[in-house]
């Protein structure tokens, strides 16, 4: 069960300084880590973005074909 929050606080605050206490817990990437991972994330969304648009130009020439 959680721990009920004293009389003289209010919720809020009582939740400001949980979120403070959560914060603390998060291990932060390093520089490295988040220029490596940025990088690799934009990489396979341009991939993804170019296969589905080629797929899409695909489509749309054989229904050109065919209609």
């Amino acid at each position: 069960m959680k721990p009920k929050a004293n009389n003289n606080e209010t919720p809020k605050s009582n939740f400001v300084g949980n979120t403070q206490d959560e914060l603390t817990k998060v291990i932060w990437p390093s520089r490295q880590q988040l220029l490596s991972e940025s990088a690799a994330v934009i990489l396979m969304v341009s991939l993804v973005a170019t296969v589905i648009y080629l797929v899409d130009n695909l489509f749309s020439w054989g229904a050109g074909k065919v209609f």
